[in-house]
């Protein structure tokens, strides 16, 4: 791997190379990336190369693991579709943001017209202003803490912010558990966490509901059983957390293990089948806020459950879907003006209006995020249903 100075300096010296050929701002194959129609019309010689930096190993492995699967699912539909042939390259940011910063180096050197990932929001905030001074567009799909598309213009993301699916989740929990007092658990060393803290807290208290204590924890940490004695204490009427899904299982298991009985409503972290995996009976009836309604019957989403399960012999979750939304967002985008080129994808992007997706009609508004439906979850017979 090149250092960051090679890098720019080879960038660089591409560009002057680029423009005393007249084809300035051509990306990854030159007019090749120009095609010709629109829409699905649209007919690109290609490749049009799309690189992702995934959590694979690491803490977030289980997160990585459900986009690839999504990422590659989609790569194949596009291909069946036709008109555009896209070069997937897909690269382990392994959960560490230092990593996450070399594999965007290397997409950028390797001329990919567009980023997805990382994986984690610590890792995005790092690695996102490499892509921002380059001008390669980035679609994040699932960092959903605050200040992810502020980074720059050529940010974009299609997973929904805490902002947005955390109010939604609050209002409909203390409608149905009646909730009054609660305690709020969050790992306070890390970026998604912590903001999700932040809106959890501020969702509660524009909704009346008292905070008897804040408790925190290392994302490293397992045993939970203190903080856990602690809160049952205080007699809550629900467990709050921000985690990760290392965090959600033991604390969800080691909660009734304890017997605290009460509600526990998890953050976008416990989106995952491995909550129900790993906790067993444990998880029944924990809340999650989530932005893919897996039950959804609009048509994309019923094709995308069946031929996910068909290839990988299990059902997608969240972040699966995400991924898989992230790549027909970005055909979509290139297929706007029939162009592969960064620039030009940045701008498609900026078309993205009421797209049918496997997460129900996605827009994205002028702030680069993604606007569409949230739904509130709630373990049901260890699986995820509606939260009625």
């Amino acid at each position: 791997m090149r250092s960051r100075l090679t890098v720019l300096a080879a960038t660089a010296a591409a560009a002057l190379v680029l423009a005393s050929c007249g084809t300035t701002g051509q990306t990854g194959g030159g007019g090749k990336l120009t095609g010709e129609g629109t829409g699905d019309s649209c007919t690109i010689e290609g490749p049009v190369k799309i690189g992702a930096a995934l959590s694979l190993t690491g803490g977030a492995a289980s997160y990585g693991a459900s986009q690839q699967k999504g990422l590659e699912l989609a790569a194949e539909h596009l291909k069946q579709k036709g008109g555009v042939n896209y070069e997937l390259a897909v690269e382990d940011d392994a959960t560490d943001p230092r990593q996450g910063i070399t594999v965007f180096e290397k997409l950028i050197e390797d001329q990919a017209s567009v980023i997805i990932g990382p994986t984690l929001s610590n890792g995005a905030f790092q690695a996102q202003p490499i892509a921002q001074e380059e001008k390669v567009p980035v679609l994040a799909i699932s960092n959903t803490a605050e200040g992810i598309t502020a980074q720059g213009d050529y940010i974009f993301r299609d997973s929904l912010t805490e902002g947005q699916v955390i109010p939604q989740t609050v209002t409909t929990a203390k409608e149905k558990y009646g909730l009054k007092r609660v305690v709020v658990m969050y790992s306070n060393d890390d970026a998604f966490t912590e903001s999700g803290y932040k809106v959890f807290a501020s969702s509660l208290e524009k909704d009346g509901v008292e905070i008897a204590d804040t408790l925190t924890f290392s994302k490293a940490d397992t045993d939970f059983r203190a903080l856990l004695t602690e809160a049952k204490g205080l007699n809550p009427d629900a467990i709050v957390v921000s985690g990760l899904i290392e965090a959600a299982v033991p604390l969800v298991t080691q909660a009734r293990e304890l017997g605290l009985e009460v509600p526990i409503i998890g953050g976008n972290g416990f989106n995952n089948p491995a909550l129900m995996k790993q906790a067993g009976e444990a998880a029944e009836g924990v809340v999650v806020g989530a932005a893919w309604n897996s039950a959804s019957d609009n048509p994309e989403n019923t094709a995308f459950l069946e031929a996910y399960q068909a290839k990988n012999q299990a059902a997608p979750d969240q972040f699966a879907a995400q991924a898989y939304a992230g790549m027909m967002i970005i055909d979509a985008a290139v297929r706007s003006a029939c162009n592969g080129e960064r620039d030009a994808i940045k701008a498609g992007f900026g078309t993205i209006d009421d797209l049918p997706t496997v997460l129900g009609e996605v827009t994205l508004n002028d702030q680069r995020d993604v606007e569409h439906e949230a739904v509130v979850q709630v373990v049901k017979g260890g699986k995820f249903t509606v939260l009625e």
